[in-house]
């Protein structure tokens, strides 16, 4: 080969070797690791704050307008499922139960005794009729009267303890005046916003220790849900989690810090 042929077949295998280097590689379907540092960072895990809450807590309000007669329970005390918390004094709401209920007794026998009369064709069938829709309505309102009076008294929807008493005995109130506060502190939770990046590895059954303030004491706990979407400005998610053993000297509201034994890489 001439000097002039290898110069040219030279400069023909540099031009195809910088082509191959300058052609990005195809990306791929399935997603790729962006870098080996870890999802979180030890330091960002490291003061993940939480509080802890009640699994269930409730305002409950009046239905009726009337007087307050019993309180039962104050704040702190427990109370059990369908306990009464709240009672109103229900002489009115009694007696316009029992004036509908007599009301409804006439209009029924009324109605049954032209039923007998047109098995015979003694009455006419619009008579009939206008005697069925009279009975009716009275016994719609006998239904509406029996509202008031069980609204007169105020269950417990779950075993808990008071929060607030927000009225007094003997005091007036309103339909939809608040009257007092619950919670369910048999189950207690712990409210925790993480990282967005820590959805990389974190997830439901991962174990961690809370550290709560006001007792000085590490818990054992474990991840419970795992929020529904991240917040896109803050770049967090959040994580509830559980207790492993329900601990008995620590309250809904008391604030903590969690911490992750392994971070993945």
């Amino acid at each position: 080969m001439t000097p002039r042929g290898w110069l040219l077949n030279a400069g023909a295998l540099l031009g195809v070797w910088l082509l191959i280097s300058l052609v990005p590689a195809a990306a791929g379907t399935t997603g790729t690791k962006l870098d080996s540092k870890p999802a979180s960072s030890a330091a960002e895990l490291s003061t993940i704050r939480g509080v802890v809450k009640a699994t269930a807590q409730a305002t409950l309000a009046s239905q009726v307008q009337g007087r307050i007669s019993r309180l039962p329970f104050k704040e702190g005390q427990r109370f059990k499922k369908g306990a009464l918390l709240v009672a109103l004094d229900c002489s009115k709401y009694q007696a316009e139960l029992a004036s509908a209920q007599a009301e409804y007794r006439g209009k029924k026998k009324t109605y049954e005794n032209n039923l007998r009369l047109s098995e015979h064709q003694a009455v006419g069938q619009l008579e009939l009729e206008v005697s069925q829709a009279e009975a009716e309505k009275a016994f719609a309102t006998v239904r509406a009267a029996q509202v008031n009076v069980n609204g007169c008294t105020v269950l417990a929807p779950f075993p808990g303890r008071v929060v607030k008493t927000i009225v007094n005995e003997h005091e007036n109130v309103f339909p939809n005046d608040q009257l007092i506060s619950l919670l369910d502190d048999s189950l207690l939770e712990i409210e925790l916003i993480l990282p967005s990046k820590s959805l990389a590895w974190l997830k439901v059954g991962t174990p961690f220790e809370y550290a709560v303030d006001e007792t000085g004491l590490r818990y054992p706990a474990v991840v419970q849900d795992i929020g529904a979407n991240v917040d896109p400005a803050s770049q967090t998610v959040k994580v509830k989690g559980l207790f492993r053993t329900q601990p008995e000297n620590v309250l809904a509201g008391m604030s903590g810090t969690a911490s992750f034994a392994e971070i993945p890489h």
